[in-house]
């Protein structure tokens, strides 16, 4: 097939790219080459295959879309700003990009009349907020987001609604009600309720994939708003010590790059209903301190925590991935481990240029009002 994947010349597009040249499809990308990702030179990754046809465009023009789109047979739509502390005060951007972005594309599919095979969205586990939870006294429960003053107070657990004690955070899976919390996270379920109008609308075939937290080479090494991983590396290399937000107790699904692709693979041709929701993540539960300590591994220099009580408004507790319909109806299956991971992240990282930028998205976020600190802390 010819696939078109819109934000190819990223992180997980050009991987994506590799593994479908790979099976012996050829590829488009549509990239605007945000100079936040990509540099002020706006130039084609080196990294991009050679294979690939890049095409520098923004997906939110409808003219770009449409060259795009000629003569393809698959689309993966990946272009997304994805920042959620930075959403919370660019929101005009983000809805823009996100939001109208996959409502030009879909507009693009069916006014051109484009019949196409399969239309991947990645989506993000951002849509469900708070992951689920259960209390050891009154079971499941959904809990509403923390209030700024209890994050203020350094209570920084889920308290159960019913009786006030802490809550085990647990698997989540796809049925769960989303509840997004950031500006972010609203603009992907805006996302996800567009592709599925149109596959309910239009018959447009459809597979949903939400990411957790996704690691890997490729990630990129200069933008302060996106990838814990980035930013814990170029403070390691750096030697400068790791801020613990919410004293290090949070929980997410840390998946590595190679395991994405892996789920993207399936969902071209997993033989499922058109608008089906999966999860892609590893399944299990990692805390901040988990992750720094892997990569300080990998990297081979020591790492210094900082539990300043600080905390970031926007932020859930914790959410990790339920994969049981994942691995029966896509075929889907984690291999790579959080080490694993991280070795391979650190040993590409190791000859790209990297830039700690920590206190830039401090101060910003700070401006906002959407930085705080406990008191005390």
């Amino acid at each position: 097939m010819k696939v078109l994947i819109t934000g190819g010349a990223g992180f997980i597009g050009s991987h994506t790219a590799d593994a479908l040249l790979a099976a012996g499809h050829s590829v488009r990308a549509l990239d605007i080459l945000d100079p936040q990702i990509h540099g002020e030179a706006r130039q084609r990754p080196a990294y991009l295959a050679p294979e690939v046809e890049l095409q520098v465009g923004d997906v939110c023009n409808p003219d770009d879309v449409a060259s795009a789109l000629d003569g393809v047979d698959a689309v993966y739509h990946l272009a997304a700003l994805t920042g959620v502390g930075q959403s919370m005060y660019d929101m005009t951007h983000y809805a823009r990009v996100n939001a109208i972005g996959t409502t030009t594309l879909i507009e693009g599919i069916v006014k051109g009349g484009h019949a196409l095979k399969r239309l991947v969205l990645s989506s993000s586990r951002a849509i469900y907020g708070e992951g689920s939870y259960v209390c050891p006294t009154h079971g499941e429960q959904f809990p509403v987001p923390r209030s700024r003053e209890r994050l203020e107070s350094g209570r920084f657990t889920m308290p159960c609604p019913v009786c006030g004690g802490d809550l085990d955070a647990v698997p989540t899976t796809e049925h769960k009600r989303s509840e997004p919390f950031s500006v972010y996270a609203i603009t992907k379920k805006h996302q996800e309720d567009f592709v599925r109008y149109a596959a309910e609308t239009f018959g447009l075939p459809a597979v949903i994939l939400r990411y957790f937290n996704v690691f890997g080479s490729r990630q990129s090494l200069k933008n302060p708003y996106t990838g814990v991983v980035s930013i814990f590396y170029s403070r390691i290399c750096a030697g400068q010590p790791i801020s613990v937000y919410e004293g290090g107790l949070p929980v997410r699904d840390f998946v590595h790059v190679s395991d994405v692709v892996a789920a993207n693979m399936r969902a071209l041709v997993a033989d499922v209903p058109s608008g089906s929701t999966f999860n892609v993540g590893a399944g299990v539960a990692s805390t901040i301190g988990d992750i720094a300590n892997a990569l300080a591994r990998a990297v081979g220099k020591p790492v210094t925590m900082e539990d300043r009580g600080e905390f970031r408004v926007g932020d859930i507790f914790g959410c990790v991935a339920d994969l049981t319909r994942s691995r029966a109806e896509l075929g889907y299956a984690p291999a790579c481990s959080l080490d694993q991971g991280m070795a391979e992240f650190a040993g590409w990282a190791s000859g790209q240029p990297s830039e700690d930028r920590y206190q830039q998205t401090v101060a910003e976020l700070s401006r906002f009002g959407l930085f705080g600190r406990a008191k005390g802390g």
